[in-house]
């Protein structure tokens, strides 16, 4: 791979209760569990930042995709939901990841090819792959 940047953070603190913070400090966040994982809440955690980068990570290699294709993606939008759930071997914690993609101005037909090609070439997408279980549901299309 020929990197084309790089992202920096740290995480501080105990871990899920802590700070993070990117070296050029353009995000900083406070990190709490969430109240299902017995946290108080008031803050984000690992799953929501990694949610917001695949949901825009998603949509960015979608509307690429759809622009070599002079597709319509008007109001397009990817929603993402990361699953935390102990593994069934007991070994440890995993996660699976929930793509909802709206495309409203293409075809069913459309839509499936430009999402075939987006996961092809997202590099969240790219990263999972083979590694956690990621469901992509086309929710809303051109009727």
């Amino acid at each position: 791979m020929k990197t084309l940047y790089t992202a920096e953070a740290l995480a501080s603190g105990e871990g899920r209760d802590g700070t993070a913070v990117t070296k050029d400090g353009r995000l900083s966040v406070a990190l709490a569990s969430p109240v299902e994982l017995g946290g108080n809440g008031e803050g984000t955690n690992p799953e929501q930042l990694f949610a917001a980068g695949y949901a825009a990570c998603f949509h960015s290699a979608l509307r690429l995709v759809g622009r070599r294709q002079k597709a319509d993606l008007t109001d397009s939008a990817v929603a993402a939901k990361i699953h935390l759930g102990a593994l069934a071997d007991g070994s440890g914690y995993g996660i699976a990841a929930e793509l909802e993609i709206a495309l409203p101005a293409v075809d069913r037909e459309t839509a499936e090819a430009l999402v075939a090609q987006a996961h092809d070439v997202c590099p969240y997408s790219n990263a999972t792959r083979g590694n956690i279980t990621v469901d992509i549901k086309i929710l809303e299309v051109a009727a």
